[in-house]
């Protein structure tokens, strides 16, 4: 099977099996979408979900936010990992907002970068789903599996980001971004798929015997 018809074959298997794209972090406007994004870098949504109403009930918006305390945003968020850094970014760049962009979260990729704790990766998924811009963001997790799908060969998540682009129409990248999501998490799991298990692997690579080696990113 040509990279061309696997990717055909893997769009049309993501849209039957997930019709409806749903963002999966809980959220009310760009900005608790921003922090939930942020706060979700090596943590579960699931877990970032069950810890974003307490924080909102600190404060909701960045002005609030940019007045807390880094310890008081910090003794919400630990249960997130890496929280120290991530409830300084949180205030740090609540206090940006408002200084800077007049408390709105900005809708381009060059100021969405400068803020604290926004890579790539998280402004692409704020651009994608709160301003509906094109955008392809790849976690470790969509690089695992564009490997393994035989999608990329990139060693970087960003040389993995371009391939898929390449791979599917640009008015497709959201949800299907979010389809590849949902499907890793179901059927092609880090642990429960090795490369030879799930429909779309063994579709893709019927005569594979062994698990698919990844290149790390």
């Amino acid at each position: 099977m040509l990279k061309k018809e696997r990717a055909a074959f893997i769009e049309s298997k993501l849209a039957q099996l997930y019709p409806e794209t749903p963002i999966p972090l809980d959220h009310f406007d760009h900005y608790s979408l921003l922090v939930a994004v942020l706060l979700s870098a090596q943590c579960t949504d699931a877990r970032v979900n069950t810890i974003t109403p307490a924080l909102w009930q600190l404060a909701d918006n960045p002005k609030d936010m940019s007045m807390k305390t880094v310890e008081q945003v910090d003794a919400i968020v630990r249960p997130c990992g890496l929280s120290p850094r991530k409830a300084t970014a949180i205030v740090q760049l609540s206090k940006i907002l408002v200084e800077q962009h007049n408390g709105q979260v900005p809708d381009n990729y060059e100021a969405l970068e400068a803020l604290p704790g926004v890579g790539h990766k998280t402004a692409a998924v704020v651009m994608s789903q709160a301003f509906g811009e094109p955008a392809f963001p790849v976690d470790t997790h969509i690089h695992r599996l564009a490997q393994r799908w035989g999608l990329t060969k990139g060693k970087s998540v960003t040389q993995t980001e371009s391939d898929l682009k390449k791979c599917f129409a640009e008015d497709s990248w959201n949800e299907l971004h979010l389809r590849i999501i949902f499907y890793g998490r179901e059927y092609c799991t880090a642990r429960g798929c090795d490369g030879t298990v799930c429909e779309i692997c063994t579709t893709c690579y019927p005569k594979r015997k062994k698990p698919f080696v990844h290149q790390k990113s």
